[in-house]
């Protein structure tokens, strides 16, 4: 394990409890004896991160009410964020599980992810109390963070889309999946938005409703209405799927 606590900056005095915090309960399904799982860890570490990013954001936002801090919150402990701090730190390769689970794409699977970054900080919590538990989870939450001390306002990219063309011509644009790939538990779509019968742009997301949003965000920042032309590449007719969803790379920056 020496490779991982090198990776998230601990070093456990009890390794008992890093390896509870890495043991999938398909372990104990699967080989049909006593095992301890990680999901008890995951309950306490739950409540360590909530409270950790609570203070955090009480601390760094100060003239924001309860109701705006909550919002703020909610985009540091969502699943997608825990999986995103999870996989930064490779945690799946480390997980212990079933032959079973494994086989099924387990150690990539967003919940497992989310669920042992959770157990983690348990972990480190029982292990060495709440100052380093808070250590590692600021350093894992820190880009995460200073993005929302840059733009603290979510927006609501399909909204203001709608809102810009529909004052123009009084109709609001359309989205529709173009493209779908990947196994059952790490989906990836593609959406297109349309508007007056012209491509604004594609968009790529775990979800239609993340495509659509990354769609929407790189219509507003190509602004093609403005000027009539379509998401066609020059002289080469319509831009593939593929290209656009690296143009939504960017857009997402």
């Amino acid at each position: 394990m020496n490779p991982l606590e090198e990776k998230i900056g601990h070093k456990f005095r009890n390794s008992l409890l890093l390896a509870e915090a890495l043991t999938h309960p398909s372990l104990a399904y699967e080989t049909q004896k006593p095992h301890f799982d990680n999901q008890r860890l995951e309950f306490l570490g739950d409540a360590v991160l909530q409270l950790i990013l609570t203070e955090d954001l009480y601390c760094r936002f100060p003239e924001f009410a309860e109701g705006m801090l909550t919002k703020l919150r909610s985009r540091l402990v969502s699943r997608t964020a825990l999986q995103e701090y999870s996989r930064a730190l490779g945690l799946g390769e480390y997980l212990l599980i079933g032959k079973g689970e494994e086989a099924s794409g387990g150690r990539e699977r967003p919940s497992t992810l989310a669920d042992a970054f959770e157990a983690l900080v348990g972990a480190i919590y029982l292990d060495s109390g709440f100052e380093p538990a808070k250590t590692f989870v600021l350093n894992c939450c820190e880009a995460k963070l200073e993005k929302l001390a840059a733009s603290p306002i979510e927006k609501n990219p399909k909204g203001e889309l709608q809102e810009i063309l529909q004052s123009l011509a009084q109709r609001g644009p359309s989205y529709r999946i173009v493209d779908e790939a990947g196994p059952d538990h790490q989906r990836r779509f593609v959406a297109e938005v349309i508007w007056g019968g012209r491509s604004l742009g594609n968009g790529e997301g775990n979800s239609k409703k993340e495509a659509e949003a990354a769609a929407a965000r790189l219509a507003l920042r190509q602004r093609l209405w403005e000027n009539g032309k379509t998401a066609t590449a020059e002289g080469n007719g319509r831009r593939t799927s593929r290209e656009q969803v690296g143009a939504t790379a960017t857009a997402n920056l």
